[in-house]
């Protein structure tokens, strides 16, 4: 039965998707920037609408209280593409770092171009670093939110953490405040998989980290933030749904971390 749900989900996920930008293509760019938040925000919740109603799985958010006013630097952990949608009506105007392959596919690409999102090249590595950096001042002076995943890709839960350097130097050339967000999506929205795990994914926005420390400083302490609530908000989910699957990886992982919840 899950998996029928979660296929029905699949289907109608991204006829939503494919549906809401052709009905608004005629008029989306033509638009003032205000009504294309209003509808982009509005797929966001339809998708999660859809995931609570057709795979039983709802989404909870939390910890907005420490997203302060302006132009912020969203670092959040990447288990999944739910925290993609999950985010979006949080944040006033969020510009998400994104591959720049997106940007190439037809009607998505002119979407996401509209409103602003980031491309980077990541074969280039660090030679794509001024050029993202420029786009980034861009988004800035617009009063925008950067949302990045500093371990660069999806990693499924229990993964060893990689937390790249990349976030410091957006962190130090801005002088944002960073604020790091953790989760537990994979546990419900597994990558390059179907089914989707009926239950209550949890992100929680953590407090905030000022400006002025050193890379090495930055990482230990956001990616210690991320990971020991990443870990709290997994062993709450497994506690209050006993029969989420759970990978030799991650049992692995929990059991070698401390409970710091």
């Amino acid at each position: 039965m899950t998996l029928v749900r979660s296929i029905t989900f699949q289907i109608l996920f991204y006829s939503n998707l494919a549906g809401q930008m052709l009905l608004y293509l005629p008029v989306f760019f033509l638009l003032p920037e205000r009504a294309c938040w209003w509808i982009v925000k509005s797929w966001g919740r339809s998708s999660l609408w859809l995931l609570r109603h057709l795979a039983g799985t709802r989404s909870v958010v939390t910890g907005q209280e420490n997203i302060p006013a302006g132009p912020v630097l969203v670092a959040s952990k990447h288990q999944s593409f739910w925290e993609v949608i999950a985010l979006l009506p949080h944040l006033e105007k969020p510009t998400f770092i994104l591959k720049k392959e997106l940007m190439r596919i037809p009607v998505f690409g002119w979407y996401a171009k509209r409103m602003g999102m980031i491309p980077v090249d990541r074969q280039r590595r660090g030679a794509v670093l001024p050029s993202l950096l420029g786009e980034a001042r861009k988004a800035i002076a617009d009063g925008r939110q950067i949302i990045i995943f500093p371990e660069g890709t999806r990693a499924a839960p229990g993964t060893p953490p990689n937390y790249r350097p990349g976030i410091h130097f957006l962190y130090d050339a801005l002088q944002l405040t960073v604020v790091p967000v953790a989760l537990n999506s994979g546990l419900f929205w597994p990558r390059q998989a179907v089914r989707r795990q009926p239950g209550t994914i949890r992100a929680e926005f953590l407090p905030p980290i000022g400006p002025g420390l050193s890379r090495e400083a930055l990482l230990r302490e956001m990616g210690g933030r991320i990971e020991a609530r990443s870990n709290a908000l997994m062993r709450q989910a497994l506690a209050d749904h006993p029969a989420l699957p759970v990978s030799p990886l991650l049992a692995d992982h929990l059991a070698r971390t401390p409970d710091a919840a």
